[in-house]
């Protein structure tokens, strides 16, 4: 990572309350010559957990994945518009993608624990970024925040590819927070899951809201209506004769959910389509 970029975060890693910490302004992304994403403007506020629904090929996790640059490992990818992180443009040249990243956090779809024991999976980011503090301490915050601890601490050199499907993804979870990141970002981090591990994560987010700006991709409606604050639904344009999503609508979830102001997001949100 490059001190320049490093420079651009450190200075202020926390914006004050109530304020915007990611403003996306998405004027169109490709994959190649392919238009996957239009005229989205999607503002991430700080402790809250921000919700993309849609139907699939919406672009709701391209947008998700441009949050933090996760894109640019995709060669085809292209980015026109500017995502502001306390107002500092994370597609500016000066910018290192990898900085970005330890700020802005990021858990996948399916659990993907490192083949390595507990403690070393979340101890693997502190490891990377050359923390000097104690570890020990770091390990055990991230898995008490994770709603881990108390399930593994007798069993921190086993495997963590030994544990439950549900207790992977929280491994996960504290693997990305171990490093303190301000932003988590989590792309349909339950779908892999039963509904016991379901509930427990979504327990687990309105926690982690509470320390960390949440944005979430999920297509469980019902998922966005119990834990997002604010929820963006995305749609596809097919007129142009492609299938391009761009963002509908935003606004706090009830609103979303019960006073929808867009047709679209009416017929959506009662099942009309998926």
């Amino acid at each position: 990572m490059s001190a320049t970029a490093e420079a651009v975060f450190v200075a202020e890693p926390f914006a004050p309350a109530g304020d915007v910490v990611i403003d996306c302004n998405v004027e169109k992304i490709f994959y190649g010559d392919f238009l996957a994403v239009r005229d989205s403007v999607v503002p991430i506020e700080k402790n809250k957990i921000t919700g993309f629904i849609g139907p699939s090929g919406c672009g709701k996790s391209t947008v998700l994945r441009s949050l933090n640059r996760m894109n640019d490992l995709i060669n085809v990818f292209r980015f026109e518009g500017s995502v502001m992180y306390h107002g500092q443009d994370i597609y500016a040249k000066k910018v290192d993608p990898v900085v970005v990243r330890r700020y802005i956090g990021m858990v996948f779809q399916q659990p993907n624990p490192f083949s390595m024991s507990i403690y070393d999976n979340v101890a693997f980011g502190l490891r990377l970024n050359k923390f000097k503090g104690d570890i020990d301490a770091k390990v055990q915050k991230a898995l008490e925040r994770a709603a881990l601890w108390k399930e593994v601490k007798d069993k921190l050199k086993n495997s963590g590819l030994s544990l439950s499907g549900g207790q992977q993804q929280r491994l996960c979870i504290a693997r990305a927070i171990a490093t303190e990141p301000d932003v988590l970002l989590m792309d349909e981090p339950c779908s892999a899951l039963d509904p016991i591990a379901t509930r427990q994560v979504e327990e687990l987010m309105l926690e982690l809201k509470k320390r960390f700006t949440v944005a979430l991709v999920t297509h469980n409606m019902q998922q966005a209506t119990r834990v997002a604050d604010t929820t963006a639904f995305f749609s596809v344009d097919i007129s142009r004769g492609g299938r391009t999503g761009y963002l509908v609508e935003m606004a706090p979830t009830q609103q979303v959910f019960e006073d929808p102001q867009e047709q679209l997001t009416r017929e959506y949100v009662r099942g009309e389509f998926s």
